[in-house]
C-alpha cells in the first residue's frame, strides 16, 4: 500500500504542476519568464522638422511647374513623342502579324522538328537528365546568358534610380534604418536562426542538382536570396554586411557573368549542333555531368540570388 505524500510535497511534483497546467488554474510561463518592456519610440522635433522640410524641398522643386521650366518643356515633348511611340509600335505589331503562317499549317513552329530533337536527343547530347536545364542551358545557353544580363541591367536601373548620393542623405536615412522595425526580435531572431542555415543549403542543392531533376540556377539563386532577405530583417545591416556589401555583390555578378560568357565562347570556336564540343559531358546521373551546364547553373544562381536582395534593399533604404 502506497503511502500518503503531504501536500507540500505534493504540489513540488511534476504530476501536481502538469495537472494544474491541463486545468488551466496554473500558467507555467507566467512571473516565471523574465520580460523586458521596450522602450516607446519617441522622435525629437529636430528630426520630425528636417523630414517635414525636405520633402516639401523635394515636392516645390519637383512638382511646382510654374517655377520648373524644366519640368514644362520635358511634359509637351513626353506627350508629343508618347503618342508617336505607340503608333510607332502598333504599326511594328501589325506588321509582324501579318507576315506570322496561317494557323493549322504543317510548317508552323509548333510543329518542327526542334521540340522532338530537345526530348529525343536532349540526354545525348547535353548530358543532362531534366531536359529543361538541358535546352535552356546548352540549346539555348546565349538566350539565358540575356536573360542574366537583364537581371544585372535592372539591378543598376534601380541602382540609378534610388541610390542616395548626397552624404547628408545618407546620413540622414540610412542611419536609421531599422527606426520602425522591431529591436532585437526574439522570435525572430530564434527563427532566423533556425531556418536561414537550412534555406541556405537547399538553394544551394537545388542549384547544384539542377541538370539532375527539377531546379536549377533560377530557382535555387531567388531560394538563396530570400535567405538573406531573412537574415537581414531579423539582424539587420549591421551583421549582413560583414559579409554581404554592394561591392561583394558587384565582384559576384561581374564574376559570374563573365565566367558565363568565357564559358561559352567555345561554341564560338567548335560549332554549333552536330559538331563535338571539348567539354566532356560525363556520366549521365552524376553530379560532375552534363558538361558545363553545372558551372552555367552556379553563375545563374549568384546573380539571381544578388539581385533579389539587392532589390530589396535598394527599396528599403537606397543602399547598402
Amino acid at each position: 500500500m502506497s503511502k500518503r505524500v503531504p501536500q507540500e510535497q505534493y504540489e513540488k511534483t511534476f504530476s501536481y504542476k502538469f495537472k494544474r497546467w491541463l486545468d488551466g488554474t496554473k500558467d507555467p510561463y507566467l512571473n516565471e519568464v523574465e520580460m523586458k518592456p521596450q522602450e516607446p519610440f519617441c522622435e525629437s522635433q529636430q528630426d520630425v522638422e528636417r523630414r517635414e522640410e525636405y520633402r516639401k524641398g523635394m515636392r516645390e522643386r519637383v512638382y511646382n511647374l510654374d517655377r520648373n521650366a524644366g519640368q514644362r518643356i520635358f511634359r509637351k515633348f513626353y506627350s508629343v513623342f508618347s503618342v508617336l511611340f505607340c503608333l510607332f509600335l502598333v504599326a511594328m505589331l501589325l506588321a509582324a502579324v501579318s507576315w506570322l503562317p496561317s494557323f493549322g499549317e504543317a510548317d508552323n513552329p509548333v510543329n518542327n522538328e526542334v521540340s522532338r530533337r530537345y526530348i529525343e536527343k536532349g540526354l545525348q547530347e547535353t548530358g543532362a537528365v531534366n531536359i529543361v536545364t538541358g535546352m535552356i542551358l546548352d540549346y539555348r545557353a546565349f538566350d539565358t546568358l540575356g536573360e542574366s544580363h537583364v537581371l544585372f541591367v535592372a539591378t543598376c536601373t534601380v541602382l540609378i534610380l534610388l541610390r542616395l548620393d548626397r552624404r547628408e542623405d545618407m546620413e540622414k536615412y540610412q542611419s536609421n534604418d531599422r527606426l520602425h522595425e522591431p529591436k532585437n526580435d526574439v522570435i525572430l531572431q530564434t527563427a532566423a536562426k533556425i531556418l536561414v542555415p537550412p534555406i541556405m543549403i537547399f538553394g544551394i542543392y537545388v542549384i547544384l542538382a539542377g541538370h539532375l531533376g527539377p531546379g536549377g540556377g533560377f530557382s535555387g539563386g531567388a531560394v538563396i536570396g530570400a535567405g538573406m532577405i531573412l537574415y537581414l530583417n531579423a539582424f539587420g545591416f549591421a551583421k549582413t554586411e560583414k559579409f554581404f556589401t554592394a561591392k561583394t555583390y558587384k565582384r559576384l555578378s561581374f564574376g559570374a557573368l563573365a565566367c558565363y560568357s568565357l564559358a561559352k565562347s567555345y561554341s564560338f570556336y567548335t560549332g554549333a549542333n552536330h559538331i563535338e564540343s571539348v567539354i566532356p559531358l560525363g556520366t549521365p546521373g552524376a553530379i560532375l555531368s552534363s558538361g558545363l551546364i553545372l558551372i552555367l547553373n552556379i553563375c545563374v544562381g549568384i546573380v539571381v540570388a544578388g539581385t533579389m536582395y539587392t532589390f530589396y534593399v535598394m527599396f528599403r533604404k537606397g543602399g547598402y
